[in-house]
């Protein structure tokens, strides 16, 4: 019985390191629609892969942040992406360094990757506008691309 209690808290205890790592990059509100789905899976993806992998000594988050950006654009995803320009500004990572990162991949991935990688950051950057108005008029903002 005293394992299982352990293996509880060990739970908790990376859920609560993924939030935390979560609230950082400005995302807490992140994956609600798989929460809503299953809150098992939410907790296993807020505990995983940002209490245990987003969490790990030996990057900086923004370091983190910026090679989960590269590697995302160059697998040229359709979605997931949005998010990743979100949270790359909030971590302080400038729209020039983001345009850096875009054209160091698609030289190495081809000019195709980098044009989807473009019309994403454009879709973001024009979505953080409409973020930004709702906010300074005290509304909330529901982003289709999140």
């Amino acid at each position: 019985m005293a394992k299982r209690k352990t293996a509880r808290r060990d739970y908790k205890d990376r859920f609560e390191r993924g939030m935390r790592v979560l609230k950082r990059m400005g995302r807490q509100n992140l994956m609600l629609n798989q929460k809503a789905l299953s809150p098992e899976m939410y907790e296993m993806s807020v505990g995983h892969l940002f209490g245990d992998v987003w969490g790990r000594p030996g990057l900086s988050l923004r370091d983190r942040q910026l090679v989960t950006l590269a590697a995302n654009i160059a697998m040229a995803r359709p979605t997931g992406n949005h998010s990743h320009y979100l949270s790359s500004m909030h971590l302080g990572i400038t729209k020039r360094e983001i345009i850096e990162v875009m054209i160091q991949v698609g030289h190495y991935t081809g000019w195709p990757t980098l044009s989807n990688s473009v019309r994403q950051f454009t879709e973001i950057l024009e979505e953080k506008k409409k973020m930004d108005r709702a906010k300074k008029l005290g509304k909330t903002y529901h982003s289709r691309l999140l």
